[in-house]
C-alpha cells in the first residue's frame, strides 16, 4: 500500500474554495457546479445518467459523448462546451481537466487545480475493463471525492464473462424461451451487448424501444455492437430462444407478456443480494455492475494517494472507516438526488 501524500500545514481547507452543498459541489473560484441536482448557471457534468446530468443549466462542460447523450435524453438547446480527456481548461481561477472514469462511454473524473492543490471528483466509476469505454485513470491528488455505492466487503463483483456464461448456459437449457435482461439504457445495455459478442454470441440481439437511441449513439462513436433489432415490432416466433434487452421496469410490465415463455434476468451489482432479486421476480440474477466494488474502491484510494476523501453517496461510513485505517481523513457529503437503483 503506497503512503498517502502529506498535507502541507499551510494549505487552506478545501472547503474554502470547494463547497459541498446538499444539491451538489460548488467550485467558488471557478463559479461552476459539479453534477448539480438543480439548474445552475454553469455546470460540469461527469456523465449522462439522470441522477448526475439534469436539464436547465445555463452552460454545461462535459465530454462530447456525455453532451450527445444529454441531448438525446433532454433535447436540443443545451449550451454545451465539449472537452476531450486531458484537455486543460481555465475556468475562473482554476484549471479543469477531464480524465476517464470507466463508468460508461464519455464518463469523466473532474480534476480541479487551484492554489497548488488538486481535487478529483470521480463521479461514478469502475476500474475493471469495459469494452465500450475508456478505462478508469487514477489521478494522484490532495482530495478525492468518491462514490460508495458498493462500499461493503460483501460486494465483490465476479468476472463479467462468467456472468455472461450463466446467461448463455440458461439459453441452451431453455432453447425455446426468450431471455429478457433488464439493464440501463446508457452504459449497461451496450456493455452487455459487447460482452455477449466477446463470448462468441453473434446472433441478433433484440432491444426494447427505450434502448435503441443510446445504442445508435454508441455506434456513431465507433462502438461495434453487431446485429441489433427492435423487439417491439418483432414477431413472437422470432423471439423464441432470443436474448432481449429491456429497461428493468419492462421485464415485469405488460410489454413482456408478448415474449415467449420469458426467463427474467437483471444485470446489476445488487443481484449479489438474493432478496433484491427475489423481490423483483428475477429468475436469473447477473452480477454485472458499472460501479466499483469494495476491492476496487480500496485499490483506488491506494492509487490516488489522497490524504483526504469526501464520499458523495452510498455506504459512506464503511468506506470512511476503511480509509481511516489507511491514515486518510474522510467526510460524508450525503448529496441529494443520487439514486440507488436495482439496475446499478
Amino acid at each position: 500500500m503506497p503512503p498517502v501524500l502529506p498535507r502541507p500545514a499551510s494549505a487552506p481547507p478545501f472547503e474554502s474554495w470547494l463547497q459541498p452543498r446538499p444539491e451538489g459541489i460548488f467550485c467558488a473560484p471557478g463559479e461552476f457546479w459539479i453534477d448539480p441536482a438543480r439548474a445552475v448557471p454553469r455546470a460540469v457534468i461527469t456523465h449522462a445518467h439522470s441522477d448526475h446530468a439534469r436539464g436547465g443549466h445555463g452552460a454545461v462542460l462535459a465530454t462530447p459523448e456525455t453532451l450527445e447523450f444529454m441531448r438525446i435524453r433532454l433535447g436540443d438547446g443545451l449550451a454545451a462546451q465539449p472537452a476531450r480527456y486531458g484537455e486543460a481548461i481555465a475556468m475562473g481561477d482554476v484549471c479543469v481537466t477531464l480524465r476517464p472514469a470507466g463508468h460508461v462511454l464519455g464518463s469523466a473524473q473532474v480534476v480541479i487545480e487551484h492554489g497548488g492543490q488538486r481535487a478529483v471528483i470521480s463521479g461514478d466509476y469502475k476500474t475493471v475493463r469495459d469494452p465500450t469505454c475508456e478505462g478508469f485513470e487514477p489521478v494522484v491528488c490532495d482530495l478525492f471525492v468518491t462514490e460508495a455505492t458498493f462500499a461493503l466487503p460483501v460486494f465483490r463483483h465476479p468476472d463479467p464473462a462468467a456472468e455472461i456464461a450463466k446467461l448463455l448456459a440458461s439459453q441452451r437449457l431453455f432453447p425455446a424461451s426468450t431471455h429478457v435482461v433488464g439493464c440501463y439504457a446508457l452504459g449497461k445495455c451496450q456493455r452487455l451487448v459487447m460482452l455477449l459478442r466477446e463470448a462468441g454470441y453473434d446472433a441478433p440481439i433484440f432491444l426494447h424501444g427505450a434502448l435503441e437511441s443510446m445504442c445508435a449513439a454508441y455506434r456513431a462513436f465507433g462502438v461495434p455492437l453487431g446485429d441489433l433489432r427492435p423487439a417491439t415490432v418483432a414477431a413472437k416466433d422470432a423471439l423464441k430462444g432470443a436474448i432481449v434487452l429491456a429497461p428493468p421496469s419492462a421485464i415485469q410490465d405488460r410489454w413482456a407478456r408478448r415474449l415467449h415463455e420469458p426467463v427474467n434476468a437483471l444485470a446489476s451489482g445488487w443481484m449479489r443480494v438474493r432478496q433484491r432479486a427475489k423481490s423483483r421476480g428475477v429468475e436469473l440474477p447477473l452480477v454485472i455492475s458499472d460501479h466499483a466494488d469494495w476491492d476496487e474502491l480500496l485499490a483506488t484510494l491506494d492509487a490516488v494517494r489522497a490524504p483526504e476523501i469526501w464520499v458523495t453517496h452510498g455506504r459512506e461510513e464503511a468506506l470512511i472507516h476503511a480509509a481511516s485505517l489507511r491514515g486518510i481523513v474522510g467526510r460524508a457529503l450525503s448529496l441529494v438526488g443520487r439514486e440507488e437503483d436495482a439496475a446499478e
